[in-house]
């Protein structure tokens, strides 16, 4: 299913519970159980570091650069359109879902934040990761919002195969606009979260109705608590980091995001 994505639009801070629910009960059999009920590191001491640029240095191996192609190759790519601004727009946008989905996909992004591995709780740090991202988009103009739609084709392309190989494959088109209003819903309500007139731990509730809780309804424990605000505090550093990562990086997907292990790795010294 591909629908036109516009971000701003006015649409209702509600996540729907029941619809992750029922997609999870599909998927019940690619649960990532066994972390532990507690946090195995300090989470009081993450993601207070200064915020930095994401994007990778120009000898990064991981850089994804474009094509060069000379002579004929150069000749025939061009009439092709393979340099045309939409060409180089989808191939950017690939290779930013691709950091999205390498973030999303790391365990332990799950253990870190003491999530288990469910339909549920990917789907949630997908739509995160993609507000960040097209936030970020939305601040360079219209060339921005342009990348950002093919970001969220591509997004969603990537959410319908994932809600096939679940195993909902009847009305798989009802499962797909319950997550689409979930997806609008939560980018509506962590922009509102990140206003300068919003609560001080209004983020933290967003993140704990979005990601954390079952039902929306009940508090988090004091466990619970603490593990919420080092996520609030991973998002808002994602957010100044991203700020100060340049438009280039940006388009192209030559960042990264802040890595969990490395923030671990330096707090358990």
């Amino acid at each position: 299913m591909q629908s036109n994505f516009k971000y701003g639009n006015d649409c209702s801070n509600v996540v729907l519970h029941r619809s992750y629910a029922k997609v999870a009960a599909a998927a019940a059999d690619s649960v990532l159980k066994g972390f532990p009920n507690q946090p195995s590191i300090n989470l009081n001491k993450m993601f207070w570091s200064k915020p930095c640029s994401l994007a990778l240095a120009s000898d990064s191996p991981l850089r994804v650069d474009e094509p060069k192609f000379e002579g004929i190759k150069h000749t025939i790519f061009k009439l092709l359109l393979f340099y045309s601004k939409q060409s180089q727009s989808i191939r950017g946008a690939n290779v930013v879902y691709k950091r999205i989905i390498s973030q999303v996909e790391k365990p332990l992004i799950y253990e870190v934040f003491n999530l288990e591995k469910t339909f549920k709780t990917t789907f949630s740090l997908l739509v995160l990761h993609m507000w960040l991202c097209l936030r970020r988009l939305k601040q360079e103009g219209k060339e921005g919002v342009e990348l950002g739609q093919y970001l969220y084709e591509i997004y969603n392309h990537d959410v319908e195969m994932r809600v096939s190989k679940a195993g909902v494959n009847l009305l798989l088109h009802r499962w797909m606009k319950d997550l689409e209003k979930i997806f609008y819903g939560n980018l509506v309500a962590y922009d509102s979260a990140i206003l300068p007139v919003a609560k001080q731990d209004e983020l933290s509730n967003v993140i704990w109705r979005n990601i954390f809780s079952d039902d929306g309804s009940s508090p988090p424990n004091d466990a619970a608590s603490q593990t919420v605000q080092a996520m609030a505090r991973y998002a808002r550093r994602e957010v100044s980091c991203l700020s100060l990562t340049d438009k280039e990086a940006m388009f192209s997907g030559n960042f990264m995001f802040t890595s969990c292990k490395a923030l671990a790795e330096s707090v358990s010294k």
